[in-house]
């Protein structure tokens, strides 16, 4: 039998039962060398890396002062410098903030009473013994009042010019005759931290207090408490010694506060420290001034905490409070004119959201008073900032 096989049949295509070898040539001399796996970087490497890429800064010395302006030469001055630089200014575009928030921002800063912190005081001026001298001169001569919180440390020792006092007291909307008598109060003792009951007719206390100038003390706190953790002293007077080593030379805070005597056991153990019962002189919304103030000084110190060595150059810490804010330079139009990123609005940052605008210079300030922070000069990139 034979076969015969045509044409059709042996054109037929087959497939090949090997793989096909790779006979295309490249003129890459790189295609030879074997691949490798790319490198896989956790998350906080790359955010570390990002955030923070310098190295221990340099150190040549402490900066004596923070105050720029040469003209400062007493408390009062320093006072009224003080309460200038508190709040930035409003942004005139882009903020990012509607009519409405905007007029919440400017209420609350009208809110706010002009106080001061004895120890931003201290950290603009550059002698803390004759700036505590020059505080009792002022305060006996009736250009200034002292006011204080117990339980706040430090914080809660602050300065008030006389004249905002009386001014407060004009819009606080009190009748002329209350207020005749309240001012007269307080010029007898100038130096006095609180009144006697005695001293305030009732009627006249409960509108006071119901304006903000009266407090009534009432403790809530045994002198049990002043040890019962170890290394935290009381709660309510600060007296542990983490407290009073970061407190400012010639304070209050310095000798543990107010009432440390009693806090630490100087009026029998577990008995109620009722006081005297007198009145303390505050200012209105003195509350929200002082929580406003704690939260700020607390959002720098953590601002330092991203860096590896919690310290950063001066500029680098005032671009991490202001939020990474567009700043308006030719740079920053150029890449908002060509669509691209160029930072976030003022009004969605936490310096505007929570503390209403709050300057930078003042926090600074605030923090290096309160012992949170030290300003150095690097001597290459300007001054540092370390947290302590």
């Amino acid at each position: 039998m034979s076969f015969k096989f045509t044409a059709a049949h042996s054109s037929r295509i087959k497939k090949s039962t090997k793989p096909p070898s790779v006979s295309r040539s490249s003129s890459s001399p790189f295609t030879t060398l074997p691949r490798r796996k790319p490198v896989s970087r956790s998350k906080s490497i790359v955010d570390e890396a990002a955030d923070d890429e310098f190295d221990r800064l340099d150190d040549i010395g402490l900066v004596e002062t923070l105050a720029t302006d040469l003209t400062l030469r007493d408390v009062a001055q320093a006072v009224m410098y003080i309460r200038g630089k508190m709040w930035s200014s409003m942004p005139e575009e882009r903020g990012g903030m509607n009519s409405k928030r905007i007029a919440e921002v400017l209420q609350f800063r009208r809110a706010v009473p002009p106080l001061v912190t004895v120890s931003h005081v201290q950290a603009l001026l550059r002698d803390g013994t004759s700036v505590e001298r020059e505080i009792v001169e002022l305060v006996r001569g009736g250009v200034l009042r002292k006011i204080v919180v117990g339980g706040r440390g430090g914080l809660g020792e602050m300065l008030v010019l006389t004249k905002h006092i009386e001014e407060a007291l004009e819009a606080s909307g009190l009748d002329d005759a209350i207020r005749q008598r309240f001012s007269e109060i307080l010029k007898e003792d100038p130096m006095a931290l609180k009144i006697p009951r005695a001293r305030v007719d009732g009627e006249d206390a409960k509108k006071l207090m119901h304006a903000g100038f009266l407090t009534s003390v009432t403790a809530s706190w045994t002198t049990t408490d002043a040890f019962s953790v170890p290394g935290q002293g009381s709660r309510s007077t600060a007296t542990s010694l983490s407290s009073i080593s970061r407190a400012a030379s010639g304070s209050m805070a310095a000798v543990g506060g107010e009432g440390a005597v009693h806090a630490a056991g100087g009026s029998g153990g577990g008995v109620k420290t009722l006081g005297s019962g007198d009145y303390s002189i505050t200012l209105p919304a003195t509350g929200s001034f002082l929580k406003l103030v704690a939260a700020a000084r607390a959002h720098l110190v953590s601002l330092l905490s991203r860096s590896k060595f919690r310290e950063a150059p001066q500029t680098l810490l005032r671009q991490r409070w202001d939020g990474g804010i567009s700043t308006g330079d030719g740079a920053s139009i150029a890449r908002r004119n060509r669509g691209e990123f160029d930072g976030v609005l003022p009004g969605r940052t936490k310096k505007w959201k929570t503390f209403y605008g709050i300057g930078f210079d003042w926090i600074l300030g605030e923090c290096v008073g309160a012992g949170l922070v030290e300003v150095f000069d690097t001597g290459s990139v300007g001054r540092g900032v370390r947290a302590l």
